[in-house]
């Protein structure tokens, strides 16, 4: 099947399983220990019913609103995926110009492989830039400075990640294993990969971490950025870590990784400028709560005193709907454009962005709302 044929986010999933080297198709699409709460991410918005209206005015339906600031054609945001310029070549840059393009927010990852100036330069659209709290906290402010230098002014700061979770797909497929079995099997699905390997394995060059090409001495050694990055996780950090952060950087501040409602307090105290409800993914703790689930506590906590975008599980519009139903002002989505890049580059994640629009303006349409002011809790029950 053609992208041009995709009508869902598991059309592009079932696109990119065909085209990607079984070790990148589990990297994006595994996650924590059995996969629990990954597989509840998605599953649990199927038990939150729409309530359908009737004989209501509809015409004029608007999706538009914005995001910390950001004019979005609708209230979604592409979130910050590592190695996205792996699914397709300079997948990165790839991706920002769909999202300019739709009209929504694009957020590049730490771990991209395309820099934030070349993310910049392919979009017409200022790009958001996510975080880790590194050891090295020197690091930590060349990577502000070099976002501010690039004229980014949203950070999502990812605070989920003290440690890696086990990732279960990524042992068996042989990606973590740098001897010779591991080797051999990633050569192995290479090689079943053809049309991958020109394209992206040769053309795609250079395959480094773009934003951090000045840690390490040799940036074309991706064995050599992972070392580093992996001995520049801290697990030691905390709130007052975060607190320092909030005085280094000048733009909006957004914690990403937020399940719980004190920790969702917590973050409105050191003075974020809102928070991403989420649970990375599943990749993370499994047998950890979905993030549907987890929004109506956590928006009843904030009261309406800190935007929260919800990530993790949103498949369609109605998806988006329930969210913003629940108490979230947008969702973030990472696997459906990872899937749709890895199916068709830049025009297969435009036409996911643009299938999503239409589905949550139908589902809109269907509840007799027609602007997102109107949406609350009414339009959601059992």
């Amino acid at each position: 099947m053609s992208h041009h044929l995709a009508a869902s986010c598991d059309d592009y999933r079932r696109l990119a399983e065909r085209r990607l080297p079984r070790f990148l198709f589990d990297y994006i699409d595994g996650g924590a220990g059995d996969e629990h709460t990954l597989a509840a991410n998605s599953r649990d918005f199927q038990h939150v019913h729409l309530r359908q209206r009737v004989l209501c005015d509809v015409d004029n339906l608007d999706t538009r609103c914005a995001l910390f600031g950001q004019p979005a054609s609708m209230p979604l945001a592409l979130a910050p995926l590592g190695m996205a310029g792996l699914y397709a070549r300079r997948g990165e840059a790839q991706a920002a110009r769909a999202a300019a393009a739709v009209g929504v927010p694009f957020s590049l990852s730490t771990v991209g492989i395309c820099s934030l100036a070349e993310v910049q330069a392919a979009s017409a659209n200022k790009c958001w830039f996510q975080l880790y709290m590194l050891r090295d906290r020197e690091a930590v402010q060349g990577l502000l400075q070099q976002a501010l230098a690039n004229g980014c002014d949203t950070l999502l700061f990812t605070v989920d990640l003290p440690v890696a979770g086990i990732r279960r797909r990524d042992i068996r497929n042989g990606m973590l294993d740098p001897g010779w079995r591991g080797k051999l099997a990633k050569a192995s699905q290479l090689a079943q990969r053809p049309g991958w390997l020109l394209d992206v394995g040769i053309l795609g060059k250079p395959h480094h971490f773009g934003s951090l090409t000045d840690q390490v001495a040799d940036p074309n050694d991706l064995r050599a950025f992972k070392a580093w990055l992996d001995a520049q996780f801290d697990p030691c950090v905390t709130w007052d870590d975060i607190r320092w952060l909030r005085q280094q950087w000048p733009g909006k501040l957004v914690f990403k990784g937020i399940l719980e409602p004190d920790d969702a307090l917590q973050a409105l105290d050191c003075g974020a400028d809102g928070i991403v409800l989420s649970n990375h993914g599943g990749r993370q703790l499994d047998s950890v709560s979905s993030t549907v689930c987890q929004l109506p506590a956590v928006a009843e906590a904030l009261d309406g005193r800190l935007p929260i975008l919800l990530d993790g599980g949103i498949r369609s519009g109605a998806d988006i709907l329930k969210a913003l139903a629940l108490g979230a002002q947008g969702v973030m989505i990472g696997r459906p454009w990872a899937w749709a890049l890895a199916a068709g580059g830049e025009a297969a994640v435009a036409q996911l962005l643009a299938g999503l629009q239409c589905e949550l303006a139908v589902a809109m349409a269907l509840c007799g709302v027609k602007g997102l002011v109107a949406i609350d809790g009414s339009l959601v029950g059992a």
